[in-house]
């Protein structure tokens, strides 16, 4: 009776003849890593100015809000001074409206910054890997091909 050849085996002696390096995926992990940081810091710093901005509109805010508080003398008043308020109101938000607007674009052009100057690394790192698994496949796929022939005769 034939014996069932072990493929098991031959499996794993297959697999032992490719060597895999891990200095890659370390080195892609800390480059991600690096990547994510500095995506942090860029949301960071934006979160940091949109909330001077929301304080500082709200202290102003506040400010002129006091002025509507004071008791007026006329019933015109009354309207002058919400009149006034609202002119106010109204410069003062288009003005914290533009600031949020700059830090958006800040914002967009520092990580449009990150993103393609990430996009030419990770080329370079692939074309390095790819290089190397090339050779080392080759050098694999020779070895094994020996090991086979001496173990066919």
């Amino acid at each position: 009776m034939a014996k069932t050849p072990d493929f098991a085996k031959t499996f794993q002696d297959m697999m032992a003849n490719f060597p895999i390096d891990t200095s890659s995926f370390q080195e892609a992990f800390k480059s991600q890593g690096m990547m994510g940081e500095k995506l942090a810091r860029v949301a960071l710093t934006a979160a940091e100015r949109s909330t001077e901005i929301s304080a500082q509109w709200a202290k102003d805010t506040l400010a002129r809000m006091g002025e509507l508080a004071v008791v007026k003398h006329e019933p015109s008043d009354y309207a002058k001074s919400m009149t006034d308020f609202a002119s106010a109101s109204a410069e003062v938000a288009a003005e914290h409206m533009a600031a949020f607007a700059e830090v958006a674009k800040k914002v967009q052009m520092d990580t449009v910054d990150l993103m393609l100057t990430a996009g030419k690394d990770v080329a370079a790192d692939a074309r390095n890997v790819a290089e190397t698994v090339v050779r080392d496949n080759q050098a694999a796929v020779k070895k094994a091909a020996a090991a086979t022939t001496v173990a066919a005769k």
